[in-house]
C-alpha cells in the first residue's frame, strides 16, 4: 500500500529551526517528483518547495526562499524539509505529496491540485 508519513513537527520559537521528514512506503520514491505543502487554519493549501525525481532541479515559493530547503535520500525513500528562521506565520500543518505524473512535466509543480498522494501531515507551531 502506497503511503507517505511525515514527522518532525512541533513547537518552536521564532527564529528557530526544524527538520521534517517524509518517509514513503509501498513504492520507490525515486521515480517521482515530490513536494512540501502547508495549510494554515482558514487558508488554502500552499505549495512551498518541490524537487525532481532525480534530485536535481527544485522550485521554491517566494515565502520560503532562503529559509527552507528540500532534500531527498532515495535510498532511504525519504524526503526532508529543513526550515530555518521560522516565523509565526509559518505555523501550519505541513504535508509531503507525490506527483505521479512527473514524467509529463518539464519541472516539478507547486500546485497542490497536481499532487496525487498525500501524507496526513505534521503540525508546526512557531510561537514564543
Amino acid at each position: 500500500q502506497l503511503q507517505l508519513v511525515e514527522s518532525g513537527g512541533g513547537l518552536v520559537q521564532p527564529g528557530g529551526s526544524l527538520r521534517l521528514s517524509c518517509v514513503a512506503s509501498g513504492f520507490a520514491l525515486g521515480y517521482y517528483d515530490i513536494g512540501w505543502f502547508r495549510q494554515a487554519p482558514g487558508k488554502e493549501r500552499e505549495g512551498l518547495l518541490c524537487m525532481r525525481s532525480s534530485g536535481g532541479r527544485t522550485n521554491y515559493a517566494d515565502s520560503v526562499k532562503g529559509r527552507f530547503t528540500i532534500s531527498r535520500d532515495n535510498a532511504k525513500n525519504t524526503v526532508y524539509l529543513q526550515m530555518n528562521s521560522l516565523k509565526p506565520e509559518d505555523t501550519a500543518v505541513y504535508y509531503c505529496a507525490l506527483d505521479r505524473e512527473s514524467y509529463l512535466r518539464s519541472s516539478c509543480t507547486l500546485d497542490y491540485r497536481d499532487m496525487e498522494y498525500w501524507g496526513k501531515g505534521t503540525l508546526v507551531t512557531v510561537s514564543s
